[in-house]
């Protein structure tokens, strides 16, 4: 009889998602001990409180990672000697969509091992973040809260999304998703891509190298792009003085597709009238930040992705390709360490 297939579970998850991956396969044996992972301290939280494993916890779990074929996650503890810890570690499934950056930092991208994603499985949530900003923008959420603080009643006028110009930096599948909201608000959406191939959603498609086109044009620039050599930086100070004064700056990529500092001067000299950001240069943003003071600028703990549905999503996919890997199928969502997606 053949050996079972040895997957560890590296990161917190619900026993009703533990009990669907053993339910996965039969020749899956599944490795899961929550005395030695984090505790979560939300709901699809896999980072976890910050813990220490006892000497004898560690051992065990070390026993684990010598044994496993396939993990579910990283373990935070031993990202930099993984290949060394865990030699018949041949792939491991993220929870995140946006490793690219890690894994090279720690030179997981020359170890071997076959690393997945979750992309796609936070597409819709982080959609459903862009459009809340655009519409407490368009309604003028600014306005209300001061009022209210005032206890002062005057009735006023808003906007309206519809015909407004949404751009997006990055249509993959956030992007793209985000584009659907847009035009379902009945708004123009236009966005950056390489290739002249239709996006689904998108009115316009400008090449990278006409982006200060795009963004003359922009109602709301949504940053929906990885972190990769080409993205760092990709709105600067040039960029961000081509925009309108009444456009919104959405950033759901990471906090190093932007220079912050002239983020910051733009939103202080009224060159922009407002900014939503899920993701900073620094997580959390330095205390004094002049970020946290602003009244028109929306700040997020990185957690737009996160919502209640998403561990189920992740183990959909994880089992999915469980199935796949025993099967000497293609893997869905394999990370690119070249690309670094």
């Amino acid at each position: 009889m053949a050996e079972p297939l040895v997957v560890l579970i590296a990161s917190p998850l619900e026993p009703e998602h533990i009990a669907r991956i053993r339910s996965a396969d039969p020749r899956i044996e599944v490795l899961h001990d929550p005395d030695l992972l984090p505790r979560p301290r939300y709901v699809s939280d896999h980072t976890g409180a910050p813990t220490a494993r006892t000497p004898e916890q560690e051992e065990r779990f070390l026993d684990m990672l010598r044994r496993a074929e396939v993990m579910f996650d990283f373990d935070r503890a031993h990202l930099r000697d993984l290949h060394a810890v865990a030699p018949r570690l041949r792939w491991l499934q993220a929870t995140s969509a946006g490793i690219g950056q890690m894994v090279q930092r720690v030179g997981l991208d020359r170890s071997g091992i076959v690393l997945t994603t979750a992309s796609g499985v936070h597409a819709r949530p982080l959609a459903d973040f862009c459009l809340m900003a655009m519409l407490m923008f368009a309604k003028d959420y600014v306005r209300m809260e001061r009022e209210k603080r005032a206890k002062r009643w005057e009735r006023y006028c808003g906007e309206e999304l519809t015909g407004k110009t949404l751009a997006i930096v990055g249509l993959g599948r956030v992007g793209q998703e985000v584009a659907r909201h847009g035009k379902r608000m009945d708004m123009r959406v236009i966005g950056t891509r390489r290739s002249d191939a239709p996006v689904p959603d998108v009115d316009r498609l400008f090449r990278p190298a006409e982006l200060h086109g795009m963004l003359r044009e922009a109602d709301f620039l949504v940053l929906a792009a990885p972190h990769t050599p080409e993205t760092a930086g990709v709105i600067g100070q040039a960029e961000l003085a081509v925009m309108k004064p009444t456009a919104v700056f959405i950033n759901i990529g990471r906090g190093a597709l932007v220079d912050e500092d002239a983020l910051v001067r733009a939103l202080q000299e009224k060159r922009l009238a407002g900014a939503a950001l899920d993701v900073f240069r620094a997580e959390p943003p330095l205390q004094d930040s002049p970020l946290w003071e602003m009244p028109n600028v929306i700040v997020s703990p990185h957690s737009a992705s996160t919502v209640t549905q998403e561990n189920a999503r992740i183990t959909e996919l994880f089992c999915d390709n469980l199935r796949r890997y025993l099967a000497g199928q293609p893997l869905r969502n394999v990370l690119d360490t070249t690309k670094l997606y």
